[in-house]
């Protein structure tokens, strides 16, 4: 049997998500607390900057010798123009920090200072119980909901209630369709061609926008939105799949969360809508890969029907030689408009 990977689009899911500082700080999180999407869960600081001063060389001493002409230590906070560092004889040399800073390192005749500080901090990013804690790094957030991946993200996480403005699978959005009603929504739609569109987005501002599909020459524009963007299908004039727009249109009017993460096949990391849902009892998590088998939903990842949904109908013995000549296990499928296929498996993804 052929191993394959799971495209997730699942109304009820048990959700274990990590959030994860990228430097070392503090975590402010408890084990066992709940969190809300605004909740922040850890924070670092750290200097935006390091200065590096070659005591030795500027006393034109050895190592050792400007070592013990040294007025500061590890820690020493020192204010700007504080001498670091002073020689011998009646016009003495001396060292000052040029700016406000800290020292980081000191020895060798050589002292490093970190100047300026930057503060991070990180939110939960979606409703759950935290189930670990991460010393120094952040949590592990556990929740029930509804979970859609998609097939690219401009990098943004954020959370709102959406708002469905997709009354068919491939509703065009347009910039007059947004107004002062929908500030902090999360949008849903089927595609957008215009940059004015993404704009009037950012000026309400939206919290997000869930959509179908979005013209490629509005990738630079999309990367640089200050709201998470999740496309369910890809780049052009594709409708939403039949799956997730079911579950995401069903669900309008409820709080979601938007990771809009690059997609990473060697990590696993997806771009993904997280819908809270309550429940009595946890459900089971998502499958990451099973056994292609007929019956089975996927989806088709390369033309001529990239982002379709289909059943598998039957699988193909051995290999397969296609009219490229590439040979490959292969299984026959149906669309959802009835049309049969044979496609190879490595170019089909579960749904579930």
């Amino acid at each position: 049997m052929t191993l394959a990977p799971v495209h997730h689009i699942l109304p009820l899911a048990s959700i274990v998500r990590e959030r994860l500082l990228p430097v070392k700080g503090k975590v402010l999180a408890r084990l066992n607390q709940r969190v809300s999407p605004t909740d922040i869960v850890a924070e670092a600081v750290w200097a935006r900057e390091h200065v590096f001063l070659d005591v030795a060389r500027l006393l034109n001493l050895s190592p050792d010798a400007a070592d013990k002409a040294l007025r500061c230590k590890v820690g020493d906070k020192l204010a700007a123009g504080a001498v670091i560092a002073s020689g011998r004889g009646l016009l003495p040399k001396t060292v000052k920090a040029p700016r406000e800073g800290r020292v980081v390192a000191a020895g060798g005749g050589q002292v490093l200072i970190e100047s300026g500080e930057s503060r991070m901090e990180l939110r939960a990013g979606i409703s759950g119980n935290v189930v670990q804690v991460i010393p120094e790094r952040g949590v592990v957030i556990q929740t029930a909901g509804a979970l859609i991946q998609g097939v690219w993200g401009n990098g943004r996480v954020d959370t709102g209630v959406m708002v469905n403005l997709a009354e068919k699978p491939d509703t065009l959005l347009t910039a007059d369709r947004l107004d002062a009603s929908m500030r902090g929504s999360v949008i849903v739609a089927g595609q957008v061609k215009d940059a004015e569109t993404l704009q009037a987005a950012s000026e309400l501002p939206l919290r997000g926008l869930i959509l179908a599909s979005l013209y490629p020459s509005l990738l630079p524009a999309a990367r640089e939105a200050r709201y998470p963007i999740v496309l369910t299908d890809g780049f052009g004039s594709l409708a939403m799949n039949s799956a997730a727009y079911r579950l995401i249109t069903s669900n309008a009017k409820r709080e979601a969360t938007l990771n809009a993460e690059v997609f990473d096949r060697y990590s696993g990391a997806r771009p993904e809508v997280i819908i809270p849902l309550p429940v009595t009892t946890e459900p089971a998590p998502p499958t990451d890969a099973v056994d292609f088998a007929p019956g089975q939903t996927v989806r088709l990842r390369r033309p001529p029907a990239a982002g379709s949904l289909a059943s598998i109908t039957a699988l193909r013995p051995g290999l397969t030689t296609f009219p490229s000549g590439l040979r490959a296990p292969a299984a026959e499928v149906k669309l959802e408009n009835g049309e049969q296929l044979l496609v190879p498996l490595v170019n089909l993804e579960v749904v579930g």
